[in-house]
C-alpha cells in the first residue's frame, strides 16, 4: 500500500474526515475559528477600548443602536451600555477573557484530573480508592454552589476565576481518564511492556495516555463550554471578573436592570455572543464525541 493509502486509512485522518461530512459540525467550527480570531484580534478591531476608563463618557451611557457619540468619533452600531461602553468593543473584548477563561481553566483541569486518572488506574489498591473517593467527594456538590463559597473567599479576578474551575472540573477527567485506563491496564501490550523492563512512568504516558486521548477530547471539547457557563454566570452574579475588565456575562448583568425600561440592547447583544459561541462549542463537541466513539458510528 502506497504511503498516502496508509496516511488516508490512520485514525486521526479517517476521524477528521468523518467529523467534516457533518455539515451544521463544520459550519459550527468555521464559526468558532472566526469567533477566535476576533477575540485574539480585538485591540484592533474594536473601535474603543473598554477597559480603558479614560475613554468612556457618560454622556454616552445607554444609548441605542446606531447612535453617534457626544464627540462625534464613534458610531455605537449596537449602542452603549450604563457606563458609555461601546457594545461592539465591550462584545470582543468580553470574548477574550470568556474563552481564555474557558479554554485555561479546561486545559488545567485536563491535565492534573488525566494525570491524576492514569496514576489511580496504574497504582490500584488503596491509592486509587482513596482517589477516587476524593473525587467523587468532589462532584458530590453543586458546582455553582462551590464555585460561590471559593470565590467570595478569595475575591474577584480571572486567575481566581480559573483556579476554581480548575478545582472544580479536574474530578470529571479523572473519572474519566481511571475508567479508559483500567480497561488498558489489562490489555497485552501493557504485560509486554512490563515484561521488558519498561520503567512505569514511560508505560503510563508512552502507551495508557495515547489510549485514553479519544474519550478525554470529548470531555475536553464539552468542558470548555461548560467553563465559559460557569465563568458568565459568577460574573452575573457579580463573583467572577472585575468591573473594569468585563467578561460577556457581566456585560449581560450590567444592563439586566434596563431590561424594563425597554433597553433591552445592553443585555441582548452581549447574550446573543455567548449564547452562539456555547452553541458552537457545543455542536463541535458533539460531533467529535459522535467522531470518536465507535458505538455511535452508523
Amino acid at each position: 500500500m502506497s504511503a498516502l493509502g496508509l496516511d488516508l486509512a490512520s485514525p486521526w485522518r479517517r476521524a477528521i474526515i468523518d467529523f467534516c461530512r457533518s455539515p451544521v459540525a463544520l459550519g459550527a467550527l468555521v464559526l468558532l475559528v472566526l469567533i477566535a480570531l476576533a477575540a485574539i484580534f480585538a485591540p484592533w478591531l474594536a473601535p474603543q477600548n473598554p477597559y480603558d476608563l479614560m475613554q468612556l463618557d457618560v454622556l454616552d451611557a445607554r444609548l441605542p443602536p446606531g447612535s453617534f457619540s457626544e464627540g462625534g468619533g464613534y458610531t455605537y452600531w449596537l449602542g452603549t451600555d450604563g457606563q458609555g461602553r461601546d457594545l461592539v468593543s465591550g462584545i470582543l473584548y468580553g470574548l477574550r477573557i470568556s474563552l481564555s477563561v474557558g479554554i485555561g481553566s479546561a486545559l488545567a483541569a485536563a491535565f492534573i484530573g488525566t494525570m491524576v486518572g492514569l496514576f489511580a488506574a496504574w497504582a490500584g489498591g488503596r491509592v486509587d480508592a482513596g482517589l477516587m473517593r476524593l473525587v467523587d467527594l468532589l462532584l458530590s456538590f453543586p458546582t455553582i454552589l462551590m464555585a460561590l463559597m471559593i470565590l467570595a473567599y478569595m475575591g474577584k479576578g480571572v486567575g481566581n476565576v480559573v483556579f476554581t474551575l480548575v478545582m472544580l472540573e479536574w474530578a470529571y477527567y479523572a473519572r474519566t481518564a481511571r475508567g479508559q485506563a483500567l480497561v488498558e491496564v489489562r490489555r497485552e501490550y501493557v504485560d509486554a511492556a512490563r515484561g521488558q523492563g519498561v520503567p512505569g512512568w514511560r508505560i503510563v504516558t508512552g502507551h495508557l495516555l495515547p489510549n485514553c486521548m479519544p474519550p478525554l477530547i470529548v470531555i475536553g471539547t464539552l468542558q470548555i463550554a461548560r467553563a465559559i457557563t460557569l465563568e458568565a454566570t459568577l460574573s452575573f452574579l457579580g463573583l467572577g471578573v472585575p468591573v473594569t475588565e468585563p467578561s460577556l456575562g457581566l456585560l449581560i448583568a450590567n444592563g439586566f436592570q434596563y431590561m424594563l425600561s425597554n433597553e433591552y440592547w445592553i443585555s441582548l447583544f452581549p447574550g446573543l455572543a455567548l449564547l452562539v459561541t456555547i452553541v458552537a462549542i457545543n455542536l463541535v463537541g458533539d460531533q467529535v464525541r459522535d467522531v470518536l466513539n465507535p458505538r455511535l458510528q452508523r
